[in-house]
This record gives C-alpha cells, structure tokens and sequence, in this order.
C-alpha cells in the first residue's frame, strides 16, 4: 500500500511517503528561502508529498538561526523559487507554519526582546541554535544555547499572532506552496498553549481543556477561512514531551484537540510519534480512537521502517506515512525503499548550516540514474 496512490479532499498524492519537515538552517539573508534550497526540495520530488521545514510566520516567531520565514515580500518570492521548482520535478508541496513562542533567543527577536509564550515559564535545558558572530548560513558556525525567558502574552496579542498565521497562509499559497501545515508540536506556541503544564494562564486561554485549546481552534480556524480547510494540515506530537511541553492528561488531550480540528475539517493531521531510541511506543487503542474521532487523512511519523508502514496502513490507522532523516542523505527515497536499495548514511554534521555539502550533495541510486 506504500506505494499505491492516495486522493483525498485536497491531496492527489503518486503514493503514500511524506517527507515531513526537517530544519535544514540554510535560509539566506533576510530568512530568504535560496536557490540551493529549491534544488534541494526538487531532488526529492518524488515523494508522494512534502512538507517544508518550519517557516516562521514572523520575526517574532523564529528560534533558530537561518531558518526561513514567510512574512515579507522577499521571503514569498524566495519561496516561490523553490515551489516552483518541486512543481516542475512533478511534486507537491506544504509548508509548515509555526511560531516557536518560547523556544527562542533575544538574539533572533525584534529588537532583542524577550521571547513569548502562554506564560512566563522557562524550560530549563531547551536550547537553541544562534549565530553569536554574525558569520551566515554559509558558514555552518553557530552555537547551541539555552533559551531566553519568555513573557506571557497579553489577549491582544494573542488575537494579532492568529492574524499572522492567516497572513502567512495566504502568502504561502501566493508562493505556490499546495497547502500549509500548522505546527502545534514539539514544545512551540500552540504546544505551549495546549500542554497543561506550560500553560498557567488563569483567563480564557488557560486552565481548563477547552480554554487550552482556545489558540489552536482560532488559529486553525483562521487559516481555513484564509484557504481552505481542506487545505491545512496540523502536526499534533500527542503522547511526547519535547521541549519542556508536557499535558498532565495527553491521551483525553489530544483525542479532544482531534475532535476540534475534525470540526474545522482540517485535510489532515500530521501525528509524530517518539523516534528516540527506546522511546515509549504509541498505544494501538490511542491510535484507534483517534482513528474514529478524526474523519480526515492521518499521517504518521517515527521511525517507520516499509515494513511497519504497511502494518500501520492496513490496519487503518494511518494513510501516509512519513519518513524524516532518511531523506536528507536519499532524495531518491521512494524509489530505494520500493526496490530494497540500501540507503546512503546521512552527515550529521551538516545537518544545519552550511552550503551544498550534506544538503545537495547526496547520490541517487544507480538504478535510478538508468
């Protein structure tokens, strides 16, 4: 069934392998997706579809250096440079929306103010990727440091990110991108909100569930009305801890956000599992009770091997599956993991920053030469 073809709503996929967002730090200046990073995402066309590294929908929102945004002039035009590359390579392409709140450096924020967040929590040990010396992307120089203490944000500034996350939804798709994919994982701003303890607001966007889950419902809901439902994807990481996000009651949770965004009729929701080693595995009931609850398309992320991702789509749990690390050393991807060709090591030393090397650089097969 992985290499089937999958439609639905708005996804007319070749098959079923996403190749999910990975931070690649290699933006230009002025956060300017680049001509290298077209090439990079057209090399890797073939995956059924492709969802973009994290796209900071303001300065505000950005964590980590090099990363690209999608809030100016120049930053839509640099993306629609790569768009329209993955396009002519015959792909299809998301990019993920996010905004990190906490999860940055005064360094990285306008005018070298404090990050924000649902609350004024810092987690300790969450670092983030700077350039204390200014060298560029090019250089592949930065450092890893703990990130700054937040504020909480105001209720009027609340309602002004949701505006920024509607005004990055259209500039996606004025870029040529398919659709866009929020990201409400991995410890970042709409996490901040959902989890229970990063969030201690006492007003309508904290203490109960459904006040919790207040941001996401009007973010999403913003971006629907800007595109389309059926073209908006969520990333949900339900059962993890990352980056100091961590929900007292995850399962009800999560199962409760995937009833919200039922609702709203999000395209899909993009769940990532644990994918550390010895990392707690996924209860089948959670993921058969989000299967009722969520009447969408479900893709799952996680260390998936072929042979668990037919497991995972016969049973109906999933109906793409994404593959993360393996397609920074194999733009070829699709094609190795069909035919049983072994897969070429990735570099982690250029995962981020840097130019060509561990970026564009890596061989296709020989089969797929011919």
């Amino acid at each position: 069934m992985l290499f089937s073809p999958y439609t639905r709503g708005a996804l007319t996929l070749p098959n079923r392998i996403v190749m999910p967002p990975m931070t690649r730090s290699r933006a230009g200046e002025g956060n300017v997706a680049t001509p290298l990073m077209a090439t990079y995402y057209a090399q890797r066309a073939s995956a059924g579809l492709i969802v973009s590294e994290g796209t900071q929908i303001s300065q505000q929102g950005q964590g980590y250096a090099w990363t690209p945004g999608i809030h100016d002039e120049a930053q839509v035009a640099g993306w629609r440079g790569v768009t329209e590359a993955v396009h002519a390579a015959g792909g299809r392409i998301v990019a993920q929306l996010w905004h990190v709140g906490r999860v940055s450096h005064v360094a990285l924020q306008p005018g070298g103010a404090a990050p924000v967040s649902s609350s004024a929590l810092l987690a300790e040990g969450v670092k983030v990727f700077v350039d204390p010396e200014g060298r560029g992307p090019q250089s592949g120089v930065g450092e890893m440091v703990q990130h700054s203490m937040p504020r909480a944000l105001t209720s009027e500034e609340i309602a002004g990110i949701v505006r920024d996350y509607a005004t990055a939804a259209r500039n996606a798709i004025a870029a040529g991108f398919d659709g866009i994919e929020l990201h409400g994982a991995n410890g970042y701003l709409i996490n901040q909100f959902i989890d229970s303890q990063a969030n201690q607001r006492t007003d309508g966007y904290g203490g109960s569930l459904q006040n919790r889950l207040r941001f996401l419902r009007e973010v999403t809901a913003a971006v629907a009305a800007e595109i389309g439902a059926e073209r908006v994807g969520v990333r949900l990481a339900p059962l993890t801890t990352l980056q100091g996000a961590v929900d007292d009651t995850p399962q009800a949770t999560y199962l409760a956000a995937a009833h919200l965004l039922d609702e709203i009729g999000v395209g899909y929701l993009h769940i990532a599992e644990a994918d550390w080693e010895d990392a707690p595995v996924m209860p089948v009931a959670f993921k058969e009770a989000l299967r009722m609850i969520y009447r969408g398309t479900l893709i799952y992320a996680g260390k998936y091997t072929v042979a668990r991702a037919e497991e995972a789509l016969a049973k109906g749990w999933a109906d793409l599956i994404a593959f993360g690390r393996p397609f920074i050393a194999n733009p070829d991807l699709p094609e190795r993991l069909q035919q049983g060709l072994p897969l070429n090591p990735p570099d982690k030393a250029t995962f981020f920053g840097g130019g060509a090397e561990g970026f564009t650089d890596y061989p296709v097969a020989e089969t797929a030469e011919a």
